[in-house]
């Protein structure tokens, strides 16, 4: 390839104006604010993830991730704002022609960009200042934006919502700002990025400004009418001007303050956390007494009996004891209504054998320490004592 002249003069390279340091820095505030509002919303709307998990821990928590989404969101609102009171000027007092509400023509290019795609067309349409994907783009910026201040600013005042709309409001609006927020973030990553950045990376919206060659690629039509002078801003006296800014004063002037209030209202407004705990009773705190030791009380040793014999102790002490399962019918084939068949003993053997107490199945049965008509063990140590005696 040969080597340029040094004589050679080199052409600079033509630039058009594409959007004013208004526009640009609208667009910076709206890029950062809404990056903000994903970064802290979606991990809100997917708490388990563990994307969402991790940046919790890195911003120190959710109650942060939530306050960072409050102040981006109030942002938003605010330069929303600001993007209404600078289109109305441009439109009011510059009059300019409004490039990007869709028109028919935009319809004519749709149908031309499908021919195109179908091989019909030997070119795509020959587009405006705008195209219909970007006119599109814009509205459904707008769209999307009014969706996600109401239902935001529902789920944050939800008790001054429900003083005019039903319950139902609440998780409605949830639903509708997660699914909304869903889309926006998908329609910015994959349609935006890559016809913006990827496809073509237009670096007007940074640099204000595009080169002949991007404006024959993307706005070929706008660039037709700047050569031929057929675009010029239309030339207004002075006079005119003037009156127009001073009308269009009160509606900028209404526009920031409702901005301002609103913004001031969803911020301090409603405080639905609570602010200080109820003064507690005065009464004097509870205070259990000791735990009682348990105190263990030794029965009264029985006296001995005046006549250990059969008549004067035995007898009735065994009939009241024994007698109601050892009476007349006798469990177990025994008895204790008399000395013989109390001594003779039933199906365990001889109740008593004198001088034998080891013997006798009366005291073979109460060792066992669970029978029913259990004796007493001064009453068996008496009894032992008869029994020892030769039971007089």
């Amino acid at each position: 390839m040969a080597k340029p002249n040094k004589n050679t003069k080199l052409v600079p390279v033509k630039l058009y104006n594409r959007f004013n340091v208004v526009q640009r820095l609208q667009h910076f505030v709206f890029l950062v604010s809404f990056t903000l509002l994903g970064l802290t919303g979606l991990p809100q709307k997917y708490p388990l993830s563990p994307i969402s998990v991790w940046l919790f821990a890195m911003l120190g928590g959710i109650e942060t991730a939530r306050l960072i989404h409050h102040i981006s969101a109030t942002i938003m609102i605010g330069v929303s704002g600001i993007h209404i009171i600078e289109v109305g000027y441009r439109l009011w007092v510059d009059r300019i022609h409004i490039s990007m509400i869709p028109w028919v023509n935009d319809l004519q290019h749709v149908i031309h960009d499908i021919q195109y795609y179908f091989g019909y067309k030997k070119h795509k349409a020959y587009y405006g200042r705008y195209s219909y994907a970007e006119k599109m783009e814009y509205l459904a910026l707008i769209w999307g934006t009014l969706v996600m201040a109401a239902t935001g600013l529902m789920m944050w005042n939800p008790i001054t919502t429900l003083r005019f709309l039903p319950g139902e409001v609440i998780p409605a609006a949830k639903a509708a700002h997660g699914g909304e927020a869903v889309l926006a973030v998908a329609a910015i990553i994959i349609w935006h990025f890559y016809h913006v950045h990827i496809k073509t990376f237009n670096k007007s919206m940074f640099t204000g400004k595009l080169n002949q060659h991007e404006m024959q690629h993307e706005h070929p039509a706008e660039l037709a009418l700047i050569e031929s002078g057929e675009q010029q801003p239309p030339e207004v006296r002075l006079r005119t001007k003037v009156i127009r800014q001073i009308v269009f004063v009160p509606f900028a002037i209404f526009v920031f303050v409702a901005t301002a209030a609103s913004v001031y209202y969803i911020v301090w407004f409603e405080n639905t956390a609570v602010a200080g705990l109820p003064e507690g009773e005065t009464a004097p705190a509870f205070s259990p007494l000791p735990t009682p030791t348990l105190v263990v009380f030794e029965p009264t040793p029985m006296p001995r009996p005046a006549s250990l014999t059969w008549a004067g102790w035995v007898g009735p002490m065994l009939n009241e004891k024994c007698s109601a399962c050892h009476g007349a019918d006798g469990v177990g084939g025994y008895e204790v209504l008399s000395k013989e068949s109390s001594i003779r003993g039933g199906n365990a053997g001889p109740g008593f054998v004198a001088g034998n107490p080891a013997g006798s199945s009366v005291f073979a049965v109460q060792a066992e320490g669970d029978h029913p008509g259990q004796l007493t063990k001064d009453e068996i140590k008496y009894l032992t004592d008869w029994v020892n005696a030769g039971m007089p």
